[in-house]
C-alpha cells in the first residue's frame, strides 16, 4: 500500500525518477497499479478464510513477486538490478516458503 501512496519509494531505487527527483505521472500510475495489485492480494491473504483461498492468494503473490523479479531484473542494471530484483525475489521466496509450511502444518499453520 505504501507505494500506492508514495510511488517515489519504488521509483527512486529503480532509477525511474526525473533528474529533479520527481516521479513522472505515467511512472507513478504504473507504480500505483503494482501497489494496488499487491495490496489486493495481501488483503485476501490476511482476511481470506479456508486453505484453498489462502493457497490461491499466496500462489498469486508468489507469481506476482517472481514476475516482478524477472521483469525488473531484465530492465534494470547494476546495483538497481541487484537491489530491486533481489527484493522482489526475496518476497516471492518467503511467501512460497510460508505456503510450504502451511501445507506441512508448520508454524505458519498455527498463525491461521
Amino acid at each position: 500500500m505504501a507505494i500506492t501512496v508514495r510511488p517515489a519509494w519504488l521509483a527512486r531505487p529503480c532509477g525511474l525518477t526525473a533528474e529533479d527527483g520527481a516521479v513522472p505521472a505515467s511512472t507513478a500510475t504504473l507504480i500505483r497499479a503494482v501497489g494496488a495489485r499487491d495490496t489486493a492480494i495481501g488483503m485476501v491473504m490476511c482476511l481470506g478464510r479456508g486453505p484453498r483461498v489462502l493457497q490461491t492468494a499466496s500462489a498469486c503473490r508468489v507469481a506476482a513477486d517472481l514476475s516482478d523479479a524477472v521483469l525488473f531484473g531484465r530492465a534494470l542494471t547494476g546495483r538497481q538490478r541487484t537491489e530491486v530484483a533481489g527484493f522482489a525475489a526475496g518476497w516471492g521466496t518467503l511467501c512460497a516458503a510460508t505456503v510450504g509450511l502451511r501445507r506441512r502444518g508448520g508454524p505458519a499453520e498455527s498463525a491461521l
